[in-house]
């Protein structure tokens, strides 16, 4: 690593910051992974890498994350930095400009700008009994990425992102999913290819609805399943429950009327595994 940049101004540094932005992002392909952990999956995942930014003096010290000269972030810094070593541009940066990078307080030392990788239908590697997510109209990243996190533990198969005010390689959603979203098979669509498609697979359709609703926990999730979900405030389009093979409900019993979004999806996700898995309870 021979190119140390100190200074706020260099021309790579602005690049990098301006990927914090989705318009950027969108036009250049490309994104920003910031930490150790989630480099690490992605790497795994197989995804291409541009540019790897490290800041020895949070690197040796720990310092940022609140610790002092922890032995697991410089192992982990040092292992990506030798895999890396000759396929990417590695920059050292000085402390000041790191922190303009990151996204996050407690930055562990390594951010890196990646290359997207979008999924379509095709890609997907299929089982002989799906277990399928499906999210509608998440707008908030950090629900996003609880819910990748959700079906990264679960071992869902797919999840669909439909109609999604949201980019999934947004910084955030990047930081809340703690790298899932590298692990995590995801196909941005329409609800409407969305539909299209888990017809054609032979897989039942299970929309969570506010009202007119089957109890979540009475619908048989042994076949292959989808299971839908909406925003707090709308719930799931028409579309949605037009061609649901059951809209089902999550009862509630306190004053308010919803569950957040990832809240919700990981109630029946379980619910599912649960009766998958039943011999393991």
């Amino acid at each position: 690593m021979s190119i140390r940049i100190a200074s706020l101004q260099n021309p790579k540094i602005k690049f990098a910051v301006s990927l914090q932005k989705a318009s950027v992002r969108k036009k250049e392909g490309l994104f920003l992974i910031e930490g150790i952990r989630e480099i690490r999956l992605a790497m795994l995942s197989g995804y291409q890498f541009h540019t790897l930014f490290v800041c020895p003096s949070i690197i040796e010290n720990g310092t940022a994350g609140g610790h002092s000269g922890d032995p697991e972030i410089y192992s982990g810094a040092k292992d990506v930095i030798d895999i890396l070593t000759g396929q990417v541009q590695i920059l050292e940066t000085s402390r000041e400009v790191f922190r303009k990078l990151v996204y996050r307080e407690g930055a562990d030392g390594l951010l890196a700008v990646a290359r997207q990788e979008r999924l379509s239908f095709s890609d997907l590697n299929q089982c002989g009994n799906p277990l399928v997510l499906v999210v509608e109209s998440v707008e908030k990243p950090g629900n996003l990425g609880a819910i990748l996190r959700t079906a990264d533990a679960a071992g869902v198969n797919a999840v669909l992102v439909c109609d999604s005010g949201t980019d999934i390689f947004n910084p955030n959603v990047v930081r809340s999913s703690l790298g899932t979203l590298f692990t995590v098979q995801i196909v941005c669509c329409s609800s409407k290819e969305a539909i299209t498609w888990l017809k054609d697979m032979n897989i039942k359709i299970y929309t969570t609805a506010l009202t007119a609703s089957t109890p979540y926990h009475l619908i048989d999730y042994r076949g292959p399943s989808a299971i839908i979900a909406g925003t707090e405030a709308t719930g799931v389009s028409a579309i949605w429950e037009d061609n649901s093979d059951a809209n089902i409900i999550i009862p509630m019993f306190g004053k308010v009327d919803s569950l957040n979004v990832s809240a919700a999806a990981s109630i029946i996700i379980y619910e599912a595994i649960r009766q998958r898995e039943i011999t393991r309870f």
